[in-house]
């Protein structure tokens, strides 16, 4: 795949001081990769005026000061740099090197109270409903509200939807899928994702000079473990390890 393949971006107004870009391809992989690889070149290179670049799944919000640059200043340097942004198959861009993490979770009723939901929605046993969350192969797409990842690449038969009335208080460390999509809860707090299971580790530690060990672009694999596993393990801050249980 060449840059020119996805290199062309959209730039749109979002309001008065900010552009929305994306990326205009038919190929959802395409469009996901290629956002992500303009961010990592957007930000090495941030014009002039620019305050914050927000990212989302297959978009990229860039927030400007109006007294400081114009739309068209920002628009002008987003379709340059999209000229640059590196293809998807020279891997990551930047400093950045995908990392794997294999990150052990609990999956019952107590740690997954939507599991059972999520099943009779596919048509599967819950166990098989684990099996599938296992062997998907997630990616980090973006980070989320409170540095949570949220990542692509769950494999069932078909898309999870979210629930219909949220949930007001998750604690934190629980997975949780929908769509195609996975994330883990950082802090407690209200979602719509279905809760099918629970990490021990800390993902999040505002306290640590460096709060995520995780980026966007890295690997997940979840690990089914048993309570009595979990509580074995010295699963403090996440780090990209290997799981051994």
């Amino acid at each position: 795949m060449t840059t020119a393949q996805y290199g062309a971006v959209t730039v749109e107004p979002f309001g008065d001081s900010a552009v929305m870009v994306t990326i205009p391809h038919a190929d959802q992989s395409v469009r996901r990769a290629g956002i992500v690889a303009f961010r990592d070149r957007f930000l090495a290179h941030l014009p002039h005026g620019v305050l914050d670049v927000v990212s989302g799944i297959e978009s990229l919000l860039v927030e400007f000061d109006p007294l400081e640059t114009a739309p068209e200043h920002v628009e002008y340097a987003a379709r340059l740099v999209a000229r640059w942004a590196p293809s998807p198959s020279d891997g990551p861009a930047g400093p950045h090197r995908a990392r794997t993490f294999a990150i052990p979770v609990v999956f019952d009723d107590d740690n997954g109270p939507d599991l059972a939901s999520v099943a009779e929605e596919l048509g599967l046993a819950a166990t098989d409903v684990v099996e599938a969350i296992a062997r998907s192969t997630f990616t980090i797409c973006l980070l989320g509200a409170a540095m949570a990842p949220m990542m692509d690449g769950l494999k069932v038969p078909r898309p999870v939807r979210r629930r219909s009335e949220p949930r007001t208080d998750v604690a934190p460390g629980a997975v949780m899928i929908a769509g195609t999509n996975a994330i883990i809860q950082p802090f407690p707090g209200p979602t719509g994702w279905r809760v099918v299971g629970r990490t021990p580790h800390t993902i999040v530690d505002i306290s640590r000079p460096d709060p995520v060990s995780f980026g966007t672009g890295d690997v997940v694999r979840f690990v089914p473990v048993t309570r009595d596993e979990a509580a074995a393990l010295d699963a403090g801050f996440l780090l990209p390890a290997e799981v051994a249980v």
